[in-house]
């Protein structure tokens, strides 16, 4: 089993490379997980930046006391997997990021379509997303990353159509597509973004500026998922045809 992941805002050691994990990583360490020493434990930022430590021992019931020697860089995958997921209704959207963090995708957008249920409005807003950032770090830590998807302010169509200009290869996830994702021809470097739809499916206006930005309609198979699991299943298609699941 791979080791544990924490999150820490600095790799500071004092000497000898001793370096104490405390704070609510600290608690979950020592009193959830009941870390002992000789174990390992990975320490990251996010970010790529990560640490192999050894535990020492504990200190009361919050302080996880390491052996930290040095510090790593993990460079950013190429290609970039973006994924723009429309506003799902209820808890769907945390469960699609989650997800979506699992299998390996590097950043999530939300996305306000026209035909969303859900609208992210003021304090509302700031909450939900704070609920997607929150649940992107912990399914990070979950799934052992080191590189946390980051997830962006809600975006308007006309924001995702510029981000889709801007992209090597650009998709929308579509009942009229005619070609499978599947046998896409994919770049190996740049950018990937690729577009989910709400329960009602993307409008055709919205389909129509999507395309005029260099986006073309994919069809993922034959059953039509959930706005909250289409996401994953497409991503693990992409990532699994770049090479960098092999």
């Amino acid at each position: 089993m791979t080791a544990p992941v924490f999150v820490v805002e600095h790799f500071d050691a004092g000497g000898g490379g001793r370096y104490v994990l405390d704070g609510p990583e600290g608690r979950h360490a020592v009193s959830v997980k009941r870390l002992r020493a000789g174990e390992d434990v990975v320490l990251t930022d996010g970010s790529g930046r990560w640490a192999d430590c050894v535990v020492l021992g504990t200190e009361g019931k919050d302080r996880l006391v390491l052996q930290l020697d040095s510090v790593h860089e993990e460079p950013a995958e190429q290609p970039r997997v973006t994924v723009v997921q429309a506003l799902p209704k209820g808890d769907r959207g945390e469960l699609a990021v989650e997800t979506m963090t699992e299998v390996g995708v590097d950043a999530i957008v939300p996305w306000a379509a026209a035909r969303c249920i859900t609208q992210w409005k003021g304090e509302r807003g700031a909450k939900a997303l704070g609920k997607w950032r929150a649940t992107a770090r912990e399914a990070g830590k979950q799934s052992r990353r080191v590189r946390f998807p980051e997830v962006a302010e809600a975006a308007t169509t006309k924001q995702v159509a510029a981000l889709l200009a801007g992209a090597e290869f650009a998709a929308v996830l579509h009942e009229s597509g005619d070609a499978p994702l599947a046998t896409a021809e994919l770049p190996s470097t740049g950018e990937i973004v690729l577009v989910v739809g709400p329960e009602g499916g993307v409008a055709p206006e919205e389909l129509a500026l999507f395309e005029e930005a260099g986006a073309k309609a994919y069809r993922l198979g034959r059953s039509v998922l959930r706005t909250s699991t289409a996401g994953t299943a497409a991503a693990a298609v992409l990532l699994a045809r770049t090479g960098r699941w092999s």
